[in-house]
């Protein structure tokens, strides 16, 4: 069965392209089509805003004045910022914009490693000339969707941000019937992909095409892999000192575990099981809520 085909740039812009492979042999259209749209809607590396400081709110439920929009808005916003950037350690990138009038993810102070794609997203609006809008934000590269649950930060006043770091938005592909000489059984794959403007579609449609490649070359030669040793994890001090407040429980278990002389993280790692079902109204399902909630900073309470 011949394996060669051609690739054609129907179509090709900043954000969208369209490509025709052809001829493919019968089936081999949507054999093709279904695994390029699933590496490029899932494995492409990108960058993407993955925590934020703004100054004056200590958490998401803050407010700050002069911001027409509440804080909920704001890290909503920052999410949707599209961010470019070549490099693979975190960097830190500013804004700080006074009013009145709107701010822009175009304000934010970058090094030319880092590109925005949609400088004129407004991120919110400042309602007078005294007022001013101060953030630092960091900037990670990665793959795929990492939610905010997935990240550990233990410093107080920095919010972390869902990030979805995949560069390609959309992928569309229909199968056409096309010819060879006199065979009229073959096909003509037509691949659309949109990105969100970081990175070409012609670029994307190539990596995904070599992760598929890195992929299938261990069925062809299989490589052993070496079993990772386990870490030990020590809680810092910073997360000790986190207060039952700030670890996000429910308002209800934070004040009965407050009332039953459990204020910090700290008093909690120390305490037994047994103490702690004694806190009134404080019951098993409630325990289970605040290991869960501690378990998503790296910390374990005593086992019963």
């Amino acid at each position: 069965m011949a394996t060669t085909f051609e690739i054609k740039k129907i179509k090709e812009a900043d954000n969208f392209g369209i490509f025709a492979f052809e001829p493919l042999a019968k089936g081999y259209g949507d054999t093709l089509g279904n695994s390029l749209r699933r590496v490029l809607l899932t494995s492409i590396p990108g960058a993407a805003l993955v925590q934020a400081k703004i100054n004056g709110i200590k958490h998401r439920f803050s407010a700050l004045e002069g911001l027409e929009e509440d804080t909920i808005q704001l890290v909503l916003n920052l999410k949707q910022v599209h961010i470019g950037y070549d490099g693979t350690k975190p960097i830190t990138v500013k804004l700080e914009k006074s009013g009145p009038g709107p701010v822009v993810a175009g304000d934010i102070e970058a090094p030319a490693s880092i590109k925005i794609a949609n400088p004129g997203l407004v991120l919110a609006n400042l309602a007078t000339k005294g007022d001013r809008l101060k953030m630092e934000m960091v900037v990670e590269a990665g793959s795929g969707w990492v939610a905010t649950d997935e990240r550990q930060i233990d410093k107080l006043g920095v919010i972390p941000l869902d990030a979805s770091f995949s560069p390609v938005t959309r992928v569309n592909y229909h199968i056409e019937s096309t010819r060879v000489g006199r065979q009229t059984d073959f096909e003509r794959l037509i691949l659309e992909i949109t990105t969100n403007g970081t990175v070409k579609p012609g670029e994307t449609l190539k990596q995904a095409g070599q992760i598929l490649v890195s992929l299938f070359s261990q069925v062809v030669e299989p490589k052993k892999i070496a079993k990772a040793k386990e870490k030990t994890i020590e809680v810092s001090s910073e997360v000790l000192k986190l207060t039952v407040e700030e670890v996000d429980l429910p308002t209800r278990i934070a004040n009965a575990l407050r009332k039953g002389g459990f204020g910090t993280v700290e008093d909690l790692v120390k305490a037994n099981p047994a103490d702690l079902a004694k806190v009134k109204n404080l019951g098993e399902k409630s325990i289970k809520i605040v290991a869960q909630a501690l378990s998503k900073r790296k910390v374990v309470l005593k086992e019963s």
